[in-house]
């Protein structure tokens, strides 16, 4: 959704990169750059005019005159207030002290409440929680059904004792949902109310009796990213006439222009607690303005890539895996099964496209990763499926014939079995290499990673033999000198010393280490 914003930011901070200061032309030009850049991005005006006042100001201050490169200190303005205007620093829930805590969502028709109520359902078990999902949506065709699918695929429970489709009172089912809650013992209540093609005073009064029934503790506006403008208006609609807590960004994995989404809590006041960012129920997530404003510079965003990788991966597996490939037999332990094991991990862990753009400076090469096939894990899972236990075991005993046999048994050329056995023995070399504490192959071993100088083996330089003489009088007598001298050795040790003559005479062992 950012990815237009990010790529105009970072050709505006390339065009101040080697410039020893910055002169208020620079400042003014660099300024005008980020607003046309916000303004395209669909951010709010007032929110422009804070953002580029509080930038310049900053830029013309001590902090970027007395830096030793301006350049990059303005590109941390930028990244702090970014920061600001997302929200500061991350918003939590907050859990009522007597059980159950009460959640209520409320937004547009259409913005994807149903599905995020499941979201987060599935988010709080996650955390240790028993959320319970109540259907008070009983207006929408098939919206009580849909919570209940949703449940189910979350695992969490629903409580939806009317059918819905224009029967039944909403706020009497939110009523009763607080004590069907305490007596089924959940700790947290999800409220998905009912929502409307546009705002109108019959859903705000409904939203505000189900309020005023279940007193909840959190409010969460659900807003949809892909709307633009029309987003900041439906929120300060809500926030007077119903008010609420936190706001909840859906479809932020949408490729509309992404300014509703730092324009919302700088001009309500109430923060982005979560955000949605794909079909699926695990794409869900608490909303960090540190990590998204560090997407938008292309800084990465390590942080929620470790966090994904330690939900997906054991401790106990990696280690069972790198005690494999920094064994003495240097990572043959490491087979195709493990290989296969570490690819289905890795695909837990979502797409491979979002997963490489958490990466700094993975902005530069974004074609590249949005052309990624996702189904080649597939087809690779596929080919070692294949293969026969003791091929997977030993694979130096695919030969012709046996590749020819999993080719046609996973439906891939011959060609693609052939290229996946040489990767595996190519990429099992390099991640044993690096486990062992040798660095990246081919590349000066890294401070602290094991393969620094000190480490780096000293290249011995091959003796050249001796040359010989073009002249032949001169190359006659050379050569009779070298006879002479086998001659005297035969006679006598080195260095003129009398030849040993005990036969099992052995050399000294701190002599040995060097042979």
């Amino acid at each position: 959704m950012f990815d237009t914003l990010s790529d105009r930011l970072s050709a505006t901070f390339k065009n101040l990169r080697g410039k020893g200061r910055l002169s208020e032309a620079d400042i003014d030009a660099t300024a005008r750059e980020i607003r046309i850049a916000l303004l395209e991005a669909d951010v709010a005006l007032p929110v422009v005019r804070a953002f580029i006042a509080n930038v310049k100001e900053r830029a013309r201050g001590v902090e970027v005159s007395q830096a030793l490169n301006p350049a990059q200190q303005v590109v941390k303005i930028v990244n702090e207030e970014l920061v600001s205007i997302l929200g500061g620093e991350t918003r939590r829930l907050r859990f009522a002290k007597t059980a159950p805590t009460v959640i209520m969502l409320a937004g547009l028709q259409g913005a994807g409440k149903t599905t995020l109520a499941g979201k987060l359902g599935l988010w709080l078990k996650s955390q240790g929680h028993s959320p319970l999902l109540v259907a008070c949506d009983l207006q929408r065709p098939n919206a009580v059904n849909q919570l209940s699918v949703v449940a189910e695929r979350a695992g969490v429970s629903v409580y939806a004792p009317e059918p819905g489709n224009g029967v039944g009172d909403p706020v009497q089912v939110a009523k009763d949902s607080i004590e069907f809650a305490k007596a089924k013992v959940h700790d947290i209540v999800i409220v998905d109310t009912a929502g409307r093609l546009g705002i109108d005073q019959e859903l705000m009064q409904q939203a505000a009796d189900i309020r005023d029934a279940v007193s909840p503790d959190e409010i969460l506006f659900v807003v949809d990213a892909m709307i633009g403008q029309d987003a900041v208006n439906t929120a300060e609609a809500f926030r007077d006439g119903v008010g609420f807590d936190g706001v909840v960004l859906s479809k932020l994995d949408g490729d509309a222009r992404g300014g509703a989404a730092l324009s919302i809590a700088h001009v309500t006041g109430k923060q982005v607690m979560f955000a949605s960012n794909g079909e699926k129920l695990e794409d869900f997530d608490a909303f960090h303005p540190d990590r998204m404003a560090s997407r938008i510079l292309d800084m990465g965003d390590l942080l929620t890539l470790i966090e994904q990788a330690e939900k997906t991966f054991s401790q106990e597996e990696a280690a069972k895996m790198a005690s494999k490939l920094s064994s003495s037999k240097g990572g043959k332990n490491f087979t195709l099964d493990d290989f296969l094991s570490q690819m289905e991990q890795v695909r837990k862990m979502g797409s491979i496209s979002k997963l490489l753009g958490m990466l700094p400076g993975m902005g530069q090469i974004k074609d590249q990763i949005n052309n990624i096939d996702e189904r080649d894990i597939d087809r690779t899972a596929a080919i070692i499926k294949s293969m026969t236990p003791k091929e997977r075991a030993e694979p130096t005993l695919i030969n012709g014939s046996r590749r020819a046999r999993i080719a046609k048994g996973s439906g891939v050329e011959v060609s693609a079995v052939k290229s996946l056995v040489e990767r595996f023995f190519e990429a099992r070399k390099m991640m044993s290499k690096m486990a062992q504490g040798g660095g990246m192959p081919g590349m000066p071993g890294m401070p602290g990673m094991g393969g620094g100088p000190g480490r780096q083996k000293k290249q011995v330089k091959q003796a050249k033999g001796k040359r010989k003489s073009g002249n032949p009088m001169k190359r006659k007598a050379e050569e009779a000198a070298a006879v002479e001298r086998r001659e005297q050795a035969a006679q006598g040790g080195a260095f003129g010393l009398p030849a040993q003559e005990d036969k099992n005479f052995e050399l000294p062992d701190e002599f040995k280490k060097f042979m």
